[in-house]
C-alpha cells in the first residue's frame, strides 16, 4: 500500500489583500515523505514565514491545495484545522513560548489540553515526552531555573507530546549559543534517525546541512534540491 507524503503541495500559493495585493508565496510543488529531515533556508522577506503559517495550518493559502497526512485541508472548516494541527503537527520555535512558573512537566501538559487527551493521561504522557528529550530528572523545575537548552528542550518535549506526524520548527537553535544549538540539533537528529519528520526552518547554513534535503524560498518562489 502506497503511504501518502506527510506534507503534499499542488500549486500552494500565498496572496496577501492589499491595497497592493503582496504575492507572499508564488504557486509552489512540494512533497516531504514520511520520516524525511528537510530544512528550509531563504534570505529574510523571501516568504519563510509564510510557508510556515500554511504548513502549519495557521493560514489558508488563496491557490492551491495542501494535503497533510492524505487528508485535503482546503476542504476543512477552521475547527477542524484546529484539531488536526493539534493532533498532527508539533511546533518549535526560536522563542521557547513556556509559562515561566508552571513547571516542565506542566508546560508540556499544555499541548494536550485541546485535543481531547483524557486528564489521567496528561501527566503520564508528558513525563514520557520530558524523558525522550533527556528532561526526565527536571521535570519539576520552572523555566526561569533553566538554561536555554533546557528550556528549549521542554519545548520540543511539548512538541512530541501527542505523537505529532510532522515536527515544525521554527528557527530551533537562534537563541541559543553555539554549544546548546548542537546539543538541541544532535537531539531533532536523533528524533529523525527514531523515524520523526521534521521540518526546519532557519538562516544557519550550518543547521541547514543536517537535513537531508534543503529547499530554499527566494521572492516567494520555493526550489528544492532534491
Amino acid at each position: 500500500m502506497t503511504v501518502a507524503p506527510v506534507i503534499a503541495l499542488r500549486g500552494v500559493g500565498m496572496t496577501y489583500p492589499g491595497p497592493p495585493p503582496i504575492r507572499a508565496l508564488r504557486p509552489a510543488d512540494l512533497e516531504v515523505t514520511r520520516g524525511e529531515y528537510v530544512t528550509v533556508v531563504g534570505p529574510s522577506g523571501s516568504g519563510k514565514s509564510t510557508f510556515l503559517n500554511v504548513v502549519g495550518l495557521l493560514d489558508r493559502p488563496t491557490e492551491g491545495t495542501y494535503e497533510l497526512d492524505g487528508i485535503d485541508v482546503s476542504t476543512l472548516r477552521e475547527g477542524e484545522r484546529t484539531a488536526l494541527r493539534g493532533r498532527r503537527i508539533g511546533f518549535v520555535f526560536q522563542s521557547f513560548h513556556l509559562l515561566p512558573y508552571r513547571t516542565a512537566t506542566e508546560n508540556v501538559m499544555l499541548a494536550q489540553l485541546y485535543n481531547g487527551t483524557r486528564k489521567g493521561l496528561r501527566r503520564p504522557a508528558a513525563l514520557e515526552a520530558l524523558a525522550r528529550v533527556g528532561l526526565g530528572h527536571r521535570r519539576e523545575a520552572v523555566p526561569t531555573h533553566m538554561s536555554g537548552g533546557e528550556r528549549q528542550r521542554v519545548a520540543i518535549a511539548r512538541a512530541l507530546v501527542n505523537r505529532p506526524s510532522l515536527l515544525l520548527c521554527d528557527e530551533p537553535t537562534g537563541n541559543l549559543d553555539t554549544a546548546t544549538a548542537s546539543g538541541v540539533m544532535e537531539l531533532l537528529d536523533e528524533l529523525h534517525a527514531a523515524g520523526l519528520t521534521i521540518v526546519v526552518i532557519t538562516h544557519d547554513a550550518a543547521v541547514a546541512r543536517r537535513g537531508q534535503r534543503t529547499v530554499t524560498i527566494r521572492d516567494g518562489v520555493v526550489s528544492s534540491d532534491g
